[in-house]
């Protein structure tokens, strides 16, 4: 990805930041966001139909704050500049408020495969955006992957629009959470040269958080007459998905390139259909599978040399 991508963290001690740990702690990073992550669209799916997508963002935000919290207090605090605070504020903004209320926002009408299929386009768009933004090379495998991708979208959003036009609004809210998770991304990769994983998940939920307070009337009044599984599904996606999770990518996304790391995230999609299919026996159409194929096909393709 980017130079500052590319270039190793310095080690450092105890406090949480960039150091080499053991051997396992970097697959066990991953393979524990790839897990959490694909439950998450499940969880969405199912929680959605009593927490609306806005309320629904500013609780899981608001429970992995304080999950992070808490478990900040036990550690040291580095404190950024001000151009890292900046680049927090536009990570947390992008990633934990505009990504969360999105993609709830297109699980109203998408499965949860679906949905995470469509999100997974979002390592091409990170390849885009390091051309764009961080002026790199922009390569032929990228061009080419990039739309392969887009037409996989295109062949999902064919494929939900006999459903209706708010399928198809899904499919776009889906893309749009894809987008702003690049976005995020370009932004995290470069504080987390210097300041611990912990502190920059727990600066981007607070972010988040705020961002997403407009919903707290909405909020009180769900919860209000929310099913007890419901609150627990939204307190899981809080302390799993969001707080570990999220520290977790932190860990690895310090010890690894952007582009690489997203890579993994292949994973998350037919690990979220297989999810979905025991929850709901919900699975993606025929001609959603097709584009989901492309969408992760191309992916591929951007990652050739």
């Amino acid at each position: 990805m980017s130079t500052a991508s590319r270039s190793a963290a310095p080690a450092l001690g105890a406090d949480g930041a960039a150091g080499n740990g053991p051997a396992f702690a970097l697959p066990l990073a991953i393979g524990v966001t790839v897990l959490a992550w694909a439950s998450a669209f499940v969880v969405i799916r199912a929680v959605g139909e009593t927490l609306s997508p806005g309320p629904l963002a500013l609780v899981r935000l608001l429970v992995g704050a304080a999950a992070l919290g808490l478990f900040q207090l036990r550690r040291s605090w580095v404190r950024p500049t001000g151009r890292e605070w900046a680049f927090l504020a536009a990570f947390g903004v992008l990633w934990f408020g505009g990504y969360n209320i999105l993609l709830n926002f297109a699980e109203l009408t998408l499965d949860a495969g679906t949905a995470s299929m469509v999100v997974n386009i979002g390592p091409i768009l990170l390849g885009l955006g390091a051309a764009l933004v961080l002026g790199e090379r922009l390569s032929r495998p990228l061009v080419v992957g990039a739309a392969v991708s887009f037409v996989g979208v295109l062949v999902i959003g064919l494929s939900t629009g006999a459903g209706g036009v708010d399928d198809t609004v899904g499919v776009l809210a889906a893309l749009a959470a894809a987008v702003v998770y690049a976005g995020g991304v370009l932004f995290q990769k470069p504080v987390l040269a210097r300041l611990p994983a912990v502190q920059v998940t727990f600066l981007g939920a607070v972010v988040g958080a705020v961002v997403c307070l407009p919903f707290a009337p909405g909020l009180v009044t769900e919860l209000a007459v929310a099913s007890p599984g419901a609150v627990a599904g939204a307190v899981y996606l809080g302390l799993v998905p969001t707080a570990l999770a999220f520290s977790t990518w932190a860990y690895a996304l310090q010890r690894m390139p952007a582009a690489r790391l997203g890579v993994t995230t292949y994973l998350v999609p037919p690990i979220a259909i297989l999810l979905a299919l025991v929850a709901f026996g919900e699975v993606p159409g025929p001609l959603a599978i097709l584009g989901g194929i492309l969408c992760l096909g191309g992916v591929a393709l951007s990652r050739r040399r």
